[in-house]
């Protein structure tokens, strides 16, 4: 650790230890957690060590949500819990399934099906591997944890940077179930419910679903789909078998459907380019009304996603341990299409599809029954396959706008006058019938192994050990069919009819330079191919250790270290190319491709070390937890947008220190508060050659873009009874992210900030009947969630709006 580490967990220590020492004093007298007093704080029970403890007990830096939270303050998504859980962030890019998940202000795996997400998302203990499996609606949660920091050794090898961890409601033996109906606005249509039941005394089932659709809020001013709509639907079956006290079988299947037109852009800077968009008879969206929630796109951009799945958790308790066997099954289908010059022409449009299927098995044996020396031991395996590809089409205005741009340039004819010098028909260059379809299938096969030791040294201290074995091995195919005349001709050696390169002829040699800044599509090199590697395997041993000291009853303090590992990530697009080490042997080879750009075809593993000292505290009507931090990611796994594809990339090294701390107070046994918090100190420690403004920029010793130093939320909720049968709650929740830059390669006026307030308000009824009121983002906060500079159009710059202000009304039915 540095001396500016060393000096903050002095600090730290100094902290817990008055923490502690204020908090034995104020519970002198032992809290009795069985109270049936209101104003008590519910014993929270966790699984973030794979074992049941309470959160007090477990010595991981975890924040949980129940399932009462989540449906108080009607969050349906993970993108909607965010305003819950500060340290948390979850960012919907250029589609559906473009979502990024941060915790700590480290997270990865957007715009591109070879980067796993350094955020590992479990549902029941099943991995979900890309965002396309996790954006959907919310089955019946019992609790969701947030686990910060690397948690590789207990979940592999996509855990670099933390976990959400989704429990959902098991079937009950007994006759339950809920229909709710909801109704919003944008013509919001909710209708959700589930019904469960025991068969026998050993057998019971449960089926839940949902449908949620809603107008887009981006308004079309060119005819088309509203944009940012929701068309989505799910059903989920479970069945309970136990046979004995010792057995328990868990099967559960769902499937799920979205169809949406996502995601909304506004102009950020409309650069000098905009002038030949509106010369062709493009609309375009003024820049000083980045809220007025217009779309100009040509063409509507549609999102389909099919996502299903199913698994079998299988419990059985032995004389002294206990196994568990979960095996998974999921498959993942998605498609889209986007107008990506998004402009109101037909420049560009992109066409894709992704195909994922995945199986898990999951094995552990772990000790059971009061002992000094607790253990666990296990195995997981992960086989995976990808096929994913993506056309770009030229569209019907591509040619005129490149025209319009070179006139603009003082070389009008241009173009024509090149396809005359090499003999080709006119309108041959950028013309409607070209396109670059890309193909590519990764095949992914990993196991670990791993385990974990608890010794209990004394009544109070207890040391945890752990540690895992990974391995991952992928192996990885392009294909690429690319009609791109213009951008395959060598301008430096491909001869003219006058049997010289285009650079001999005086009249058009000035004109070269700006040729080949067009020429932005050149074809791809294949793989595999006789001298690239098409395949990785990496191997990594991870650890973790903890000390947990006890108090009292009521306070708990523990240290950590641990070292979090994430694999190879390969550049599944368009703008994979071989590293530059490579150039001589594949020229050498003849199959170097004209205009044969370098740069990579993945990026390396990363590897993270986090050190914490943290507090757990329970008092009489509250409770606070906090945790100090230096976290580290070595080859952070990078990709940046730069307009007609995205650069993959390791960052040096990229650290940041700071606390989250969590809090809950019972003012009463009707008032209650909650406030939460993350203070972050992210720099980038070296990444030389990142995508910045104008090109390759060294970024090492700046902060990185797009995390907020401060996130806090706060919640004020009222629960209280109208006579002996009607209960009623309200409650505001507010989201605070302080300012921070949006992207790299954006100019720094591009910021955002957080000023986000949600409320709901319900009354739950005697028969069974609930009514709840709903507003999210109330006070109708605007800001971007991030920013990028659109193909073809240097200099300007587009952003993606945050959701403005929706509200509704639920009416439910329980039984």
């Amino acid at each position: 650790m540095n001396v500016k580490t060393v000096q903050i967990f002095k600090h730290s220590l100094t902290a817990l230890a008055v923490c502690g020492v204020l908090n034995s004093s104020a519970i002198a007298e032992e809290v009795n957690t069985n109270s049936e007093e209101k104003d008590d704080i519910e014993v929270i029970y966790v699984t973030a060590s794979k074992r049941l403890k309470s959160l007090q007990e477990s010595p991981v830096a975890v924040t949980v949500v129940d399932g009462a939270a989540i449906k108080q303050s009607n969050t349906l998504d993970i993108n909607d819990l965010q305003t819950l859980v500060p340290t948390l962030r979850v960012t919907p890019l250029q589609r559906s399934t473009n979502t990024n998940f941060s915790i700590r202000g480290f997270g990865n795996g957007t715009n591109n099906t070879g980067i796993e997400p350094s955020v590992g998302v479990f549902i029941d203990g099943v991995y979900r591997s890309r965002a396309a499996a996790q954006i959907g609606d919310l089955p019946r949660v019992q609790q969701i944890e947030v686990l910060s920091g690397p948690q590789s050794t207990l979940f592999g090898k996509n855990a670099s940077a933390g976990v959400i961890s989704v429990t959902t409601m098991e079937p009950s033996y007994d006759l339950e179930g809920m229909v709710e109906l909801g109704y919003g606005n944008y013509n919001q249509q909710i209708v959700k419910g589930y019904i469960t039941n025991g068969l026998s005394d050993t057998f019971a089932v449960s089926l839940s679903g949902g449908y949620n659709a809603r107008d887009g809020y981006a308004e079309s001013i060119v005819g088309l789909s509203d944009v940012n709509d929701r068309d989505r639907w799910n059903i989920r079956g479970q069945a309970l078998y136990e046979p004995t006290e010792d057995v328990k079988f868990r099967l559960i299947a769902d499937y799920g459907e979205i169809q949406e037109a996502c995601c909304a852009v506004e102009d950020s800077i409309n650069g000098p380019t905009t002038t030949a968009v509106r010369a062709l008879g493009g609309i375009v969206i003024d820049e000083n009304d980045s809220f007025s929630y217009q779309s100009a796109l040509n063409s509507n951009p549609d999102n389909n996603v099919e996502d299903g799945g199913a698994s079998l958790q299988i419990d059985v308790d032995f004389d002294g341990f206990a196994l568990t066997s979960i095996s998974a099954y999921r498959s993942n289908d998605s498609g889209f299409k986007n107008d990506v010059d998004y402009t109101s022409l037909d420049i560009l449009t992109e066409g894709g599809h992704t195909e994922i299927e995945t199986v898990t098995q999951e094995l552990r044996l772990t000790s059971t029954g009061e002992r000094d020396f607790e253990w666990m031991v296990g195995a997981y395996l992960f086989h995976e396959e990808v096929i994913t590809g993506d056309t770009l089409y030229y569209g019907n205005d591509n040619r005129n706008y490149f025209d319009v741009l070179t006139a603009a340039g003082g070389a009008p004819g241009l173009l024509a006058g090149v396809e005359g010098v090499y003999g080709l028909e006119p309108g041959t260059f950028f013309s409607n019938t070209s396109a670059v379809n890309s193909e590519f299938e990764q095949k992914n096969d990993a196991y670990s192994l791993f385990a974990s030791f608890d010794y209990h040294i004394t009544e109070q201290l207890t040391a945890i050990f752990g540690v895992s074995y990974i391995n991952d091995q992928k192996d990885i195919t392009i294909e690429q069919t690319n009609t791109d005349v213009f951008s395959a001709i060598d301008l430096d050696n491909d001869l003219t009819l006058f049997g010289v390169p285009i650079g001999s002829i005086p009249q058009l040699a000035p004109a070269v330079p700006v040729l080949k800044g067009l020429q932005f599509l050149p074809p791809m090199m294949e793989l595999p191919n006789v001298v690239e590697n098409h395949k990785t395997d990496d191997s990594k041993t991870t650890w973790s250790f903890r000390l947990a000291y006890e108090i009292n009853n009521n306070v708990n303090i523990f240290a950590t270290a641990a070292t979090g590992f994430k694999a190879t990530s390969w550049n599944l697009s368009r703008y994979s190319s071989p590293f530059a080490s490579d150039q001589e042997a594949l020229e050498t080879a003849g199959i170097s491709q004209p205009n044969q750009a370098y740069g990579g075809r993945y990026a390396s593993p990363e590897e993270a070390t986090v050190y914490e000292l943290g507090i757990k505290t329970r008092f009489e009507n509250g409770a606070f937890n906090a945790t100090f931090f230096d976290q580290t990611i070595e080859g952070f796994q990078s990709s940046i947008f730069i307009g007609t594809g995205f650069v993959l990339a390791n960052a040096g090294k990229q650290s940041t220190q700071g606390i989250e701390f969590d809090s809950k107070y019972n003012l009463n046994s009707d008032w209650s508060i909650t406030f939460a918090g993350t203070y972050l100190d992210p720099v980038y420690d070296s990444f030389v050659g990142a995508s910045g403004l104008d090109g390759p920029v060294d970024l090492s010793g700046e902060k990185p873009a797009g995390i907020s130093d401060l996130s806090l939320t706060a919640g004020l909720a009222y629960n209280y009874e109208i006579g002996e049968d009607i209960y009623g709650y309200a409650r505001v929740d507010y989201l605070y992210e302080s300012d921070t830059k949006l992207a790299e390669n954006v100019p720094d006026s591009l910021t955002r900030e957080v000023n986000t307030v949600n409320a709901s308000t319900g009354l739950a009824f005697g028969n069974g009947i609930n009514l709840q009121l709903w507003v999210r983002n109330l006070t109708n906060d605007e800001y971007l969630l991030s920013a990028f500079p659109p193909p073809i159009q240097a200099g300007s710059f587009n952003g993606y709006p945050n959701q403005p202000r929706t509200f509704g009304a639920n009416i439910s039915y329980e039984f």
